[in-house]
């Protein structure tokens, strides 16, 4: 997948996600989506290289980048908690999937238990 299709894919599983949310606080070239104003991802461009930042469990990051030489620590982001990914060998629909679904799933974790019973109605 070339870095267009990347953020093109990575935006669409992330909004099919019930509560997710699209906007753009760091101006129109960089989107954002949340969930419950949590963020869960981010497309972005560094050196003309564009790329997109997913959270993850931190024991996870480390293993991701060692197989994958296009992910890196979050570019702008906590380097613990954040991947960044950028176009690369291997990088397939299926990872960016699993990876934007993670990342939403990691974040609804840490909702309160308000916000998680809102999505479990939600989504049935």
């Amino acid at each position: 997948m070339n870095a267009e299709k990347i953020q093109q894919f990575a935006i669409k599983i992330a909004l099919q996600q019930s509560e997710a949310e699209l906007s753009h606080p760091f101006g129109p070239q960089c989107n954002v989506i949340k969930v419950f104003d949590k963020m869960f991802l981010l497309t972005g461009e560094v050196n003309q290289q564009k790329f997109i930042n997913v959270k993850i469990k931190p024991d996870q990051a480390d293993e991701l980048k060692e197989l994958y030489p296009s992910i890196q620590s979050g570019y702008h982001m906590n380097k613990k908690h954040w991947i960044s990914i950028f176009e690369g060998q291997n990088i397939d629909a299926k990872l960016i999937e699993d990876l934007v679904k993670s990342s939403y799933n990691l974040v609804v974790s840490k909702l309160n238990k308000t916000q998680k019973m809102r999505l479990k109605l939600l989504s049935g």
